[in-house]
């Protein structure tokens, strides 16, 4: 682990964006191939200064390049913790982070000079750890088996130790791996009860015959 987590005081600061076409969940891997400037300043700055940044779903515009002032983002994201960066060749950085903990933007963000996105922020509560009801557990075993199922196949996209103790540790796995929209997934984040999300998991995966009470 290369970079902590932001002090529980840090609200109000300057939070660097890294503005993305998918939404991260507290607990997930993300995985980045760095190769603008502006974002291989922040992940140097962020190395250096020992703290995250923030990832947030870019909803409307292009984050190609400064004064593409259509962007518009998500009002909440989730801070990335840096865990692993790889130099591969000059100008390239292979990054691997981990969701923490959730933030609401205050304002608008801006964007720098250099098209780099700040914003002021608010961090939000952790979700409360709680096991899964009982009858939410063929959804629990189902996760187990997917995992199962990826690691057979040499794929390892959660992070271990496997929480299937915990419901909004299943919940997220879940939404990472769903082939819904964007902005579900987005709406699935944001719920402050780790119980609800769970329970629209589990009704989404019995409608589509994934599991049965």
């Amino acid at each position: 682990m290369l970079s902590p987590d932001l002090p529980a005081d840090a609200s109000g600061d300057e939070l660097p964006l890294f503005p993305l076409r998918s939404v991260l969940f507290p607990g997930g891997l993300l995985g980045l191939k760095v190769f603008e400037a502006r974002y291989l300043d922040l992940v140097t700055d962020c190395l250096r200064r020992q703290r995250p940044f923030g990832v947030v779903c870019l909803l409307q515009g292009s984050d190609v390049r400064a004064g593409q002032h259509d962007a518009r983002f998500e009002s909440t994201g989730v801070l990335a913790r840096l865990d692993d960066v790889d130099s591969e060749q000059a100008g390239l950085l292979r990054v691997r982070c981990t969701g923490t903990q959730r933030f609401r933007l205050l304002g608008t963000p801006r964007q720098q000079a250099d098209g780099l996105w700040t914003t002021a922020f608010e961090l939000l509560p952790d979700d409360a750890e709680q096991a899964p009801a009982s009858e939410m557990l063929p959804t629990v075993k189902a996760l187990a088996s997917a995992i199962a199922s990826l690691k057979a196949q040499g794929s390892a996209p959660f992070n271990e130790p496997y929480r299937l103790d915990d419901a909004g540790w299943v919940a997220n796995r879940w939404c990472e791996i769903l082939p819904i929209a964007l902005g579900a997934k987005q709406k699935l984040m944001e719920l402050p009860e780790p119980d609800i999300r769970l329970q629209l998991v589990h009704e989404y995966l019995r409608g589509k015959g994934v599991v049965e009470d």
